[in-house]
């Protein structure tokens, strides 16, 4: 990345962070993925229950192996029946650590978050003693208005042709509110496909420290 636009970028990131850790969440930077394995680690203790929501950004990390390590116990959803996943889904609930992306961060601070299956808003919400975000700086926006802007037309439709869900945003590759000039911040399609169904703004948290947020100077994930 050319040093000019990366300075500009890392001020940004910096920003965003500032505002994370005033909004009581832990902010961590990771200049590039293969900085996130030593900061996620860290983050962690022995013998932790581990597991994590539907995000392309951990992938891109590569952070498999450290989760399968003997010294966590990783609930990890590939490969598994519908019925196992739906209990992983349930076991989260009272996990040591949960590790996401976020679909959208807003420079003073805020989490913005849809879901279909809404196991991942749950998580982030409730339950689980630690959660770990992941994102790539490509998820830093102005505003709640960018971030509602950022899921209809970046997020959810390379997610809908991901999950094979059959979607006005997977055939059309932007949701179809968009055109709306009225539009409110929940609108979009009346598919069965329809991933964004419960949205969740995470401000200010009571419990300091719990959400800890790693920003990488990437672009990583959708």
């Amino acid at each position: 990345m050319d040093n000019n636009k990366k300075t500009v970028i890392e001020k940004r990131i910096r920003k965003t962070g500032e505002n994370l850790i005033k909004n009581n969440m832990e902010f961590y930077y990771a200049e590039t993925k293969d900085d996130v394995r030593p900061v996620v680690e860290s983050l962690l203790k022995k013998g932790d229950v581990i597991t994590n929501g539907g995000t392309m950004t951990m992938a891109e990390c590569g952070l498999a192996d450290l989760l399968q390590s003997t010294d966590y116990t990783y609930l990890d959803r590939s490969g598994k029946t519908r019925e196992e996943v739906e209990e992983i889904y349930t076991r989260a609930f009272s996990a040591d650590v949960y590790i996401s992306s976020s679909n959208a961060i807003t420079e003073d601070g805020v989490l913005y978050n849809v879901d279909g299956n809404s196991n991942r808003v749950a998580a982030i919400a409730y339950g689980p003693k630690s959660v770990i975000i992941i994102a790539g700086y490509n998820k830093i926006v102005k505003d709640i208005k960018e971030a509602e802007i950022r899921v209809k037309r970046e997020a959810a439709p390379p997610n809908c042709v991901r999950l094979y869900c059959n979607t006005y945003c997977k055939e059309k590759g932007e949701c179809i509110s968009l055109s709306k000039a009225d539009r409110q911040i929940t609108d979009g399609c009346s598919g069965d496909g329809r991933i964004c169904c419960n949205y969740l703004i995470s401000a200010k948290q009571r419990q300091k420290g719990r959400i800890k947020v790693i920003i990488v100077g990437e672009e990583l994930g959708y």
